[in-house]
């Protein structure tokens, strides 16, 4: 069985054990946190270098704030550990690079990134469809993910760029990012809007617009990555030759974005006014979380490669990242960029 340990037992910490234990796959014989923790589910460490250099733990989990997770994915990997982290990578396309070279040098070790929403059921079902070729091409896609936030978000680590690296973008709007991307393997060319026009705190961006477009196959996307939505929002379509897929909602932990409604829509005739057959999947249970750890121990275990979360998709992803914020103007300047 798999010994496996996290880093950080806040909220995703425990989500990641809660998976680990409930796997049956793998046994959690160590936490580590600086702060106080109670209910811990195994034996708790005196430190992160216990973690490292216990000979018997194959596997480590970081789940810590943001700055944290390059340097200890660093260390994880160089100690000889699988090593699953949370997102962001990093806070830069070259601290993946710089990864990515560790972990050429680190034979056998997997090293996976938690980009959980390409593991929901219905994420599943769209690429799914679009791998079928069943609609045809993908023409265009745009994406809306919103959140609610009040004066009391601004107490945690996550108002913070030095520790968080950024704003809205780079906390949730990575993940609409994550799942073009999926859906669309690259593109090449990027601009963006970055905005600070609510909240007005310094390096931290309450509104990206991006637009993106893949010069070789055409395929261009939109994305809105806002906390000034004032409501919990999901959106996510991509518009096809034979119609579109439409998904709204998105089944969480905390449940505020309702359940996930995917509409399949075809216009098989392409007459105009609407489409000639529409069908409605509603999914109410959420087990992304089971289903990225499942696939984590897939790949130990039988030794693949990881297919959802790699390294490769992290360093493409970041470099995407990069290229929203480049602007010297941008918002981790405190102001806006295009």
């Amino acid at each position: 069985m798999i010994k496996a340990a996290i880093i950080g037992f806040g909220k995703m910490g425990r989500i990641r054990a809660r998976c680990i234990q409930e796997s049956g796959r793998a046994e959690l014989v160590a936490i580590y946190d600086p702060n106080r923790v109670e209910e811990a589910p195994c034996e708790l460490a005196r430190s992160e270098d216990e973690l490292f250099e216990n000979p018997e733990i194959d596997v480590v989990f970081v789940c810590t704030p943001n700055f944290r997770i390059p340097e200890l994915v660093i260390r994880g990997l160089q100690s000889g550990k699988h090593v699953f982290a949370e997102k962001p990578p990093a806070f830069s396309g070259s601290q993946v690079e710089e990864i990515r070279r560790v972990e050429s040098g680190s034979e056998g070790c997997k090293l996976m990134y938690g980009f959980n929403h390409r593991h929901h059921k219905s994420i599943q079902k769209m690429k799914s469809i679009i791998d079928s070729g069943d609609m045809g091409r993908v023409l265009w896609m745009r994406g809306r993910y919103g959140k609610e936030v009040d004066e009391s978000y601004f107490d945690t680590w996550r108002a913070d760029p030095e520790l968080a690296g950024g704003g809205i973008m780079l906390d949730q709007g990575i993940h609409m990012l994550d799942l073009f991307l999926f859906f669309c393997d690259d593109f090449d060319e990027v601009h963006s809007l970055v905005s600070n026009l609510y909240w007005k705190k310094e390096g931290l961006e309450d509104n990206v617009f991006a637009i993106f477009r893949n010069s070789e196959s055409g395929v261009c996307a939109s994305l809105h990555s806002t906390m000034t939505q004032w409501r919990y929002l999901f959106s996510l379509e991509i518009f096809m030759e034979g119609g579109a897929l439409i998904l709204n909602g998105l089944k969480t932990s905390s449940g505020v974005y309702g359940d996930e409604d995917l509409a399949i829509k075809r216009n098989d005739s392409h007459a105009a006014g609407g489409f000639s057959q529409e069908e409605h999947i509603i999914y109410h249970t959420d087990t992304s979380w089971a289903s990225e750890v499942s696939h984590f121990f897939d790949c130990i275990e039988h030794r693949r490669s990881i297919e959802n979360g790699s390294s490769k998709d992290a360093l493409t992803l970041m470099r995407m990242m990069d290229r929203i914020y480049e602007d010297k103007n941008d918002s981790r300047n405190g102001g806006t960029g295009d």
